[in-house]
């Protein structure tokens, strides 16, 4: 069997770990395909058929932090959100922690009836429900967004940008506390912790008003900013601002609404609260959609070719704390209780509902004034937060026209929280942060293992070319270059396609062993065989057949004949007809699987040519070595296809060559072909005489030649071979035919 030579890959592995670097490990393919692993294991329990995929990258200057269209999760692992973190453990966690906030939405987020929220737009017309309008200021924001929605096509399309935003702020909240809720391990740990780092980041309404007068941000961006806030953490930080500050209101009274939709299931109530706020908070998104407006007619007049969903996006961008969530074409995952059922509430959806008595509370003990937080009211009062006088900046008494409110002549001033801290195990801390720097570990040493096997390879495929060189090919391939070819590494497309139909496949192999690993078996251990016809031992149990076959003897332990196999394959262009190509990469596949599996040596090669430079290349191709570094040599063979011209000789002398210096008793050499070489100057009577010629020098030392025809031209292949032909008439039996062949010379 093939041996990976463990100390040589030792010794490349600590060569290489130390070098990998942050930008290294959080954008590898083997990091990406860990958090594959993750979410295939997590989301079974939801029958998910669907592999998500993971597209990890680092650029620094990128302002996208993480999205996802419901198929793939892309993560860029060079973000700020990321690299200001310091220590790889914590910010593994982060990367994690957006995975984890990401297979939220992939899980939870209905992509189908958000799609469907920003068309219907397009038809002037609300989905699912209509606003519920409270107030005759709702009345009249609703008449006036449609007019404006109306009156321009790009007043439309700011519109529905802005929709789909809002609507990724409501849902970031909902799928956060429904995976906290219902993965409290690595994933909702991991999100806990980006969550706690997020919020501490979160800017105060103070910092939000400064924003408003530096022309950074509009009035509009501050809400949007306090509705996630409120939405993903249950809390609003006001900075140094009182509550009576109309952006503050404004989010006060869409409370009871936003708690609504966050408790709910359905998806129907969420995008029913985007309708609400988006009427209810109109006329700071007209002013808003209006600076964007102007800033898209300077940037056409400069020729910048900015669109405005360009524009909108970029003024919403310095929201802090916003995923991006792309347009997807699939529902959430089916669960048991159905759509529109309320769960449980979360930690934070317990935080997030007060109580009046807890306000009233605060109020009479003056601890109110120190609480970052938000007291819910009835919908019907929040409702009424904002109009009339208090719409014109005018304080009322809060108290007055909500019940249960902090007084506002008690809370002019909003220092930062003093109580609602969250506090945490130790253990169980320490127990996910050893998790984390297990799993780095792990990851570590399967990069530094790839990057020093990459060397190996590569080293490897010196020493073939330098092998190649060194090898008489006699005159007629006089001036003829040999170039091998073999990957270092193993492409993920090829890892795919080989999983996708290696299924049927295997299953021959294994159908193929099964009768013949038995017989290994009884032959490596003896033992007694039964039912001779002649013999000097009488078998008493078998007096009473009448067959006659009541003779018995011990077989000796016998040693199986040591074997090692070589496959050629023709990978001339010819190949392409009636998928002959396809059938040998099965054939190649089987045989390797059967060689493997029973601990038989296997090279596999395919062979063409090629032009470079000028010069005509016979080209080799290494699919398959006797010593493997990184085990991926059956991902190699999906690389197997029709290429060029053959030149035959060349090639079945390289292999002759590599199979002759192994020490197994019995080499077998194997060539699949579709019909007669032909490359300049390389065909005919010529070629002919080569190939006999090749076949008889390799067989004095030891080789078995089998030439198995499947093309057209079955007549001049055996006429080349002679007893070595073996006719594939039916191209389904080559991987029987050849495995067979393999078979006949271990059983003796």
């Amino acid at each position: 069997m093939s041996r990976v030579n463990h100390k040589l890959v030792k010794q490349r592995l600590n060569e290489n770990r130390s070098k990998i670097t942050d930008r290294q490990f959080f954008s590898s393919r083997l990091l990406a395909g860990h958090f594959e692993d993750m979410a295939a294991a997590q989301t079974r329990r939801y029958h998910y058929n669907r592999r998500v995929r993971v597209n990890l990258y680092w650029k620094p200057k990128e302002e996208h932090t993480a999205s996802t269209n419901n198929q793939v999760i892309r993560i860029n692992a060079g973000s700020p959100t990321v690299t200001n973190v310091k220590g790889r453990e914590n910010r593994y966690q982060m990367v994690c922690g957006l995975f984890a906030h990401e297979l939220g939405h992939v899980l939870y987020t209905d992509f189908l009836l958000g799609q469907t929220h920003v068309n219907s737009l397009s038809a002037y017309r609300w989905y699912p429900y209509p606003p519920d309008l409270k107030t005759l200021e709702d009345v009249r924001n609703e008449k006036e967004f449609w007019t404006y929605a109306k009156a321009d096509p790009k007043n439309l399309e700011a519109i529905q940008y802005t929709a789909h935003f809002l609507s990724n702020v409501i849902e970031d909240g909902y799928v956060e506390n429904r995976m906290l809720e219902n993965f409290p391990g690595t994933l909702g740990y991991a999100l806990e912790q980006f969550r706690n780092r997020q919020f501490k980041e979160m800017p105060t309404v103070t910092d939000c008003i400064e924003k408003e007068e530096s022309g950074e941000m509009q009035a509009f961006g501050s809400i949007l900013q306090l509705l996630l806030s409120y939405a993903k953490f249950g809390e609003i930080k006001y900075g140094d601002e009182p509550l009576s500050d109309p952006r503050i209101q404004m989010v006060f009274g869409l409370i009871s609404n936003i708690d609504s939709a966050l408790l709910s299931r359905s998806a129907k109530e969420r995008l029913s609260a985007v309708n609400l706020i988006l009427v209810r908070c109109w006329d700071y998104l007209k002013e808003f959609l209006e600076i964007c407006k102007q800033k898209l007619q300077d940037a056409e007049s400069s020729s910048s070719g900015s669109s405005v969903t360009d524009v909108v996006a970029g003024a919403l961008h310095v929201i802090a704390g916003t995923s991006e969530e792309g347009a997807g074409d699939s529902a959430p995952v089916p669960e048991s209780g159905g759509a529109g059922d309320i769960s449980e509430p979360s930690p934070v959806a317990i935080k997030r509902a007060w109580t009046h008595k807890d306000a009233e509370k605060d109020s009479k003990d003056g601890s109110g004034a120190g609480v970052s937080g938000n007291p819910g009211g009835s919908s019907e009062a929040a409702g009424n937060c904002l109009s009339g006088d208090d719409a014109t900046g005018k304080q009322k008494d809060v108290s007055e026209t909500e019940e249960g409110r902090i007084p506002l002549q008690q809370t002019e001033t909003v220092s930062e929280p003093v109580s609602g801290s969250e506090e945490r195990n130790d253990e169980y801390q320490r127990e996910c942060y050893e998790r984390a720097a297990s799993d780095i570990e792990r990851i570590l040493d399967k990069m530094a293992e790839k990057a020093a096997c990459e060397q190996l390879e590569n080293d490897r495929l010196r020493e073939l070319n330098e092998a190649a060189q060194n090898i008489s090919y006699g005159d007629i391939h006089a001036g003829v270059n040999i170039r091998v070819n073999r990957m270092p590494s193993v492409e993920e497309g090829h890892i795919e396609q080989y999983h996708a139909i290696s299924g049927p496949l295997l299953t021959i192999s294994r159908q193929l062993q099964k009768s013949l690993v038995k017989q290994l078996q009884e032959n490596r251990r003896g033992g007694k065989q039964t039912g001779l016809i002649m013999g000097r031992r009488l078998d008493a149990h078998a007096l009473c057949r009448n067959d006659g076959k009541v003779f018995y003897k011990h077989n000796l332990p016998n040693e199986i004949p040591e074997l090692a196999v070589g496959l050629l394959l023709d990978e001339s262009g010819s190949m392409r007809s009636c998928d002959r190509c396809t059938y040998a990469r099965a054939a190649a596949i089987i045989l390797y699987d059967f060689c493997q599996s029973l601990e038989i040596p296997v090279i596999i090669y395919g062979h063409s040519t090629e032009y470079d430079s000028g010069k005509n290349y016979v080209a080799l191709y290494s699919y398959a070595e006797f010593e493997s570094f990184d085990q991926d040599d059956k991902y190699r063979l999906m690389d197997i296809g029709a290429r060029s011209e053959n030149r035959d000789g060349a090639a079945l002398r390289y292999v002759a060559e590599q199979l002759s210096k192994r020490t197994e008793a019995v080499k077998m050499l194997i060539l699949v072909s579709d019909g007669q070489p032909y490359d300049d100057d390389y065909y005919g009577t010529a070629a002919e005489e080569d190939l006999r010629g090749i076949k008889q020098e390799y067989q004095r030392k030891g080789i078995l030649f089998v030439a198995a025809a499947i093309g057209d031209d079955k007549e001049n292949i055996q006429r080349i071979y002679g007893d070595s032909f073996l006719d594939i008439t039916d191209l389904n039996q080559l991987p029987v035919k050849l495995t067979a062949v393999v078979k006949k010379h271990i059983i003796v």
